[in-house]
C-alpha cells in the first residue's frame, strides 16, 4: 500500500492495493484525457515511462477493482470511482507544487518533479495543514486548479496562445508542465499565469508568433512555446 494511503482513507475501498504505481497510472489517465489526448496503451506507456507491455498488466488490474472501463477502440477512461483517485493523487500533487513554489521559493519549472515524489508519501493530515496555511489556493503555479477535499472539479484547457488572433490581448491563465525547460525559458521571459500578452503578428511560412508582454519586453514563440500557454482574449 502506498504510504499514508490508510491515513488518507482509502484503505481496502475497492480492494486494490494503492502502490505509487497505482496513484500515477490514475493520474496518468486523468491528465491526458483532460487534455483530450489518447488514452491508450501507447500513450500511457510514454506518460509514465513504462513499456506498453506493463502498462497492458496495469490496465487489467483497474479494470478488475472497477477503476476503468475500456472502450473498443483500446482507450481507458476512469470510473467514477476511479476519479475519486485520481482526484486525491491531482490534489496532493498540485497543493504540494504551490507549498514548494510559495513556501520554499522553488521555481516553478522543478516543482513538477518534487511533488511528483513528495505526493506519495504525504499524509491528509499534513496536507490539509498546507492546504490552510497557504490559504486554500485554487490554483497551482502553472495555473492548473486544485481539486476540492470532496467537492466538484472542473478540469478544463482554453484557447492556446497559438490560436489566438494578431491583434488581441491575451491573458495567459495556465501553462502546461511537461517541458521543464520550456517552463524555465517562459518565466525568464516573463510569461506565467496572470500575465497579460498582446499577439502582434504571426510570421509567414510557420514562423513565430510575437508577442509583447505587459511591461516587458517582444519575444517571438514558435509552435512548441505558444501551444503550451492556455488563456483568454482579454
Amino acid at each position: 500500500m502506498a504510504p499514508n494511503a490508510e491515513r488518507r482513507g482509502w484503505a481496502g475501498c475497492c480492494g486494490i492495493t494503492l502502490t505509487e504505481a497505482v496513484e500515477d497510472y490514475l493520474k496518468a489517465i486523468f491528465t491526458l484525457s483532460t487534455r483530450n489526448e489518447p488514452t491508450t496503451t501507447s500513450a500511457l506507456a510514454e506518460q509514465v515511462s513504462v513499456a506498453p507491455p506493463t502498462v497492458s498488466a496495469m490496465l487489467k488490474r483497474l479494470a478488475s477493482h472497477g477503476l476503468i472501463t475500456r472502450a473498443d477502440d483500446h482507450r481507458v477512461e476512469l470510473t467514477d470511482h476511479g476519479l475519486q483517485h485520481a482526484l486525491d493523487v491531482v490534489r496532493r500533487h498540485r497543493l504540494l507544487e504551490a507549498f514548494l513554489a510559495t513556501v520554499l521559493n522553488v521555481p516553478w519549472d522543478e516543482v513538477h518533479a518534487e511533488a511528483e515524489v513528495l505526493e506519495h508519501a504525504v499524509s491528509q493530515r499534513l496536507l490539509d495543514r498546507i492546504d490552510s496555511f497557504l490559504g486554500h489556493p485554487t490554483h497551482d503555479p502553472h495555473g492548473d486548479p486544485i481539486p476540492s477535499s470532496g467537492g466538484p472539479h472542473v478540469e478544463r484547457w482554453t484557447l492556446s496562445l497559438a490560436q489566438a488572433a494578431p491583434g488581441v490581448r491575451f491573458l495567459v491563465e495556465r501553462v502546461s508542465d511537461r517541458d521543464g525547460a520550456a517552463l524555465r525559458y517562459l518565466g525568464e521571459l516573463g510569461i506565467r499565469p496572470g500575465t497579460v500578452l498582446e499577439v502582434v503578428e504571426r510570421a509567414p511560412f510557420d514562423g513565430p508568433l510575437w508577442v509583447q508582454v505587459h511591461g516587458g519586453g517582444r519575444h517571438g514563440l514558435g509552435a512548441s512555446l505558444s501551444e503550451i500557454v492556455h488563456g483568454r482574449v482579454a
